[in-house]
């Protein structure tokens, strides 16, 4: 019993040996979002700790994502019926990131196996999950998949294949561009090892993204006191049309 144990530890033993793990950096872990923001470069670098040699057999990849808040969405499908367009299906998408992106040392259906991004929901489409459709519905995917394509129109999800640098197999790095529309909250940050298509190490941690300044006050006006935020911002365009109409008065009379 006892050498069955000791054969068992020792055929374990390698694997311990040539285990990977991340130590990871960030040219900043908070975004400022301010009245002048428009979008933010965030720097995602890092090494590989080993315990052994570097195994020769595969290559390493690296894969890091960036995760926004997720919040529920009701995407509605338009058909023209009697001349005009109306809303005539709609698909619950129990959650979907306000931002995503995701950076690759390759192309991502390379790096990893579809089992793999099932698992972690690694891709921009596993990022999404959606509620079960109306059977009257078909092709449901295809309101997830409008989804993802309005939202990389508007770059608030990216993937970016072939952007992560990996050098020596052990210090990786890449650049995350956060746009200028983003939603207040933490970013999931996720780096994932991966060694033949199987993830062998994954990393988490979090950016904060907040307004501030004059962008913070005017947000937190408008949801404590929307009436006062309404008031104002009619007051505001009542002087800006007013001096408007006074500047331009005041240049045919010159």
């Amino acid at each position: 019993m006892t050498r069955l144990i000791l054969s068992l530890w020792l055929g374990l033993f390698p694997a311990v040996l040539i285990a990977e793990s991340i130590v990871l950096g960030l040219s900043s872990d908070q975004v400022r979002i301010t009245t002048q923001f428009d979008g933010s470069d965030i720097l995602i670098f890092g090494a590989v700790k080993r315990e052994a040699p570097i195994p020769k057999n595969t290559e390493l990849d690296v894969i890091i994502t960036v995760a926004g808040p997720s919040e529920p969405l009701t995407v509605r499908r338009k058909s023209r019926q009697f001349g005009i367009w109306v809303n005539s299906e709609a698909v619950e998408v129990d959650a979907a990131p306000s931002f995503y992106a995701v950076a690759a040392s390759g192309k991502l259906e390379d790096v990893i196996k579809d089992i793999e991004d099932l698992r972690y929901k690694i891709s921009v489409e596993r990022a999404i999950r959606s509620v079960g459709a109306p059977m009257t519905i078909r092709n449901a995917q295809l309101f997830s998949d409008a989804v993802i394509r309005i939202r990389q129109r508007e770059n608030l999800y990216q993937q970016l294949d072939n952007q992560v640098a990996v050098d020596q197999q052990t210090l990786f790095r890449t650049a995350i561009r956060m746009p200028a529309n983003l939603t207040e909250g933490d970013y999931a940050t996720r780096i994932f090892l991966a060694r033949g298509g199987t993830i062998i190490s994954q990393y988490e941690t979090t950016i904060d993204v907040r307004k501030v300044g004059l962008e913070r006050w005017l947000f937190s006006l408008s949801r404590t006191q929307p009436l006062l935020y309404g008031l104002m911002s009619l007051a505001i365009a009542i002087a800006a049309g007013w001096g408007a109409s006074a500047a331009f008065r005041w240049v045919r009379i010159r």
